[in-house]
């Protein structure tokens, strides 16, 4: 099986030891991303993009998006960015879980991880 890493270069990327993507095989690991902007919304929809970026290098779209975990600090924030979800992820929904955790800094609202694959 074929490895690739992707990076984005993340501040936190270099800080942690980690990358945005792992594509093993054909399926694309996404790691938790979160987003710049000044509420929930602005971040879930900054997040979003750097995903769509990550799964775009690795030659994939949200339309194979099979799992994505949202995790927020307060839950309440999630409802706001359901229309951005449902935007993103069309007429192909994937699997979703919502936790409510902290983040690894309390300016974050949201942080989004995905999991997609590719048929061969």
């Amino acid at each position: 099986m074929t490895i690739k890493r992707i990076s984005s270069g993340g501040e936190f990327e270099a800080k942690v030891g980690y990358c945005r993507a792992v594509v093993a095989g054909n399926w694309i690991h996404v790691a938790g991303t979160v987003g710049q902007g000044e509420d929930v919304v602005a971040q879930c929809r900054s997040a979003l993009s750097i995903i769509e970026k990550a799964l775009a290098e690795a030659g994939a779209g949200f339309k194979h998006v099979v799992r994505v975990t949202y995790m927020l600090p307060d839950r309440a924030e999630f409802e706001p960015c359901w229309p951005v979800l449902a935007e993103t992820f069309g007429a192909a929904p994937p699997a979703a879980t919502m936790i409510e955790c902290g983040l690894i800094d309390p300016k974050y609202r949201i942080e989004i991880e995905v999991t997609a694959y590719l048929p061969e």
